[in-house]
């Protein structure tokens, strides 16, 4: 449930509009294969999760099996990847949010997405118990609302006069989408998975971590892929893949607009209310993870010590969660869910790439699976990071020379040695 809530959120209300803007129809192949390269990178996360059950994922495992300029940089990669999506999470809550009470969502997203950034925010600072309890609400009233669409959704295709039902894998002959945009698709579609990471960091708080890890990554991500795979067959068949992109960009609410094509036309409230909530709970989500991530580099010394300072009287890391709250702000600043959402790619994929190159790393006695998974989970990730929108590459590139230069020289300036 912990991975399926981080996982149904973001990528299912506006991850897909955004990868149909690039792969069109063939959005439908590019989900599976993302699919196919998150178990990938999900089995070395799991062989590496239970050979070294500590918080901190990628982070921690590339202190131990790498080194530790490659340790921060997947933890930089983590926050700056996070972030992004914490920032779209926000964009799309208030599209959802402006949509459902019927306001032209353009003009005033960006104050919206704000807004529920600090009221997210100030659950965080009272501390993880609540910030749990609305969770497993929110999480709740997510699937629940995706029920709905989805039943909703079939008998209009299927009582439908004017569209027959959609085969999964017949492709208009009007579709102009390349295999360039399918691979970007495939990219972008990743981001939506990996939310399965969410289990690996917890690593120290599971019960026998060798054997219950990695059963629910994969089942997690069996049966979030079946979900994608049902939402998009559904939006692609009543409006169109171009129809569902374009929503996603210019109104980040591309399924409440597919729910008003149904022939029972009030599911696109549900389907509001239940995307709000799910962004809600995706920002809760992240939030805590982003800050404890902070706290553990705090810590360590890659970044400021004052960052490492818990509140005792609620028994929260207060300055990290109020820096991430500052970082995911100067994002939705940007007010583009399309760059906010490739970033997020580009970085994550950057990310899981150091991932593998751990696992490949780890003797064959701590080896759960064959080395050449993670091996095959390396090259994807890299050739899938080359799809990305070459501007994104810049922007990335240019963030990891930043965190660098930061864990060489800034991190030893300010503890004066």
């Amino acid at each position: 449930m912990m991975g399926l809530g981080a996982i149904i959120g973001t990528g299912i209300f506006v991850g897909i509009g955004d990868a149909a803007r690039v792969a069109g129809h063939w959005v439908i192949l590019s989900i599976a294969v993302a699919a196919l390269v998150a178990s990938l990178n999900a089995m070395s996360s799991a062989q590496l999760a239970a050979a070294h059950p500590v918080s901190g994922g990628t982070y921690e495992y590339g202190y131990r099996w790498l080194h530790p300029s490659l340790g921060f940089t997947a933890g930089w990669l983590f926050l700056c990847a996070k972030s992004a999506s914490a920032a779209t999470a926000a964009l799309g809550c208030a599209g959802y949010a402006l949509r459902y009470l019927k306001m032209n969502a353009e003009p005033i997203q960006v104050p919206t997405a704000l807004f529920c950034l600090f009221v997210v925010i100030a659950i965080v600072l009272m501390g993880i118990r609540l910030s749990n309890a609305l969770n497993t609400f929110v999480v709740s009233i997510t699937l629940a609302s995706l029920l709905v669409f989805t039943t909703a959704g079939v008998l209009s295709l299927v009582f439908s006069e004017s569209r027959p039902l959609p085969s999964p894998l017949e492709i208009p002959e009007t579709s102009t989408a390349s295999w360039e945009g399918i691979l970007e698709g495939c990219a972008l579609m990743f981001v939506a998975y990996t939310g399965y990471g969410r289990i690996a960091t917890m690593g120290e708080e599971v019960r026998n971590p060798s054997k219950n890890i990695p059963t629910a990554i994969l089942l997690t991500l069996g049966v979030a892929m079946l979900v994608y795979l049902m939402v998009a067959w559904i939006s692609i068949g009543t409006v169109g893949a171009q129809t569902l992109g374009d929503n996603s960009i210019t109104k980040g609410a591309p399924l409440e607009m597919v729910a008003s094509h149904f022939t029972t036309p009030w599911v696109k409230d549900v389907v509001a209310f239940g995307a709000m909530t799910s962004m809600l709970g995706v920002l809760i989500n992240l939030s805590l993870g982003l800050s404890r991530v902070v706290l553990a580099m705090g810590r360590r010394g890659d970044l400021p010590s004052a960052l490492s300072r818990i509140d005792e009287a609620r028994n929260s890391p207060k300055n990290a969660v109020i820096a991430i709250g500052i970082l995911i702000a100067l994002l939705i600043l940007i007010g583009n869910i399309k760059l906010t959402w490739s970033l997020s790619a580009f970085t994550v994929l950057i990310y899981y790439a150091i991932t593998n190159l751990a696992a490949l790393r780890m003797s064959e006695h701590e080896r759960r699976y064959p080395r050449i998974l993670a091996l095959l989970g390396l090259l994807a990730c890299l050739f899938l990071v080359y799809w990305v929108d070459p501007s994104i590459w810049i922007v990335g590139l240019g963030l990891i020379g930043v965190g660098l230069l930061w864990w060489r020289f800034g991190k030893h300036y300010l503890s004066g040695t």
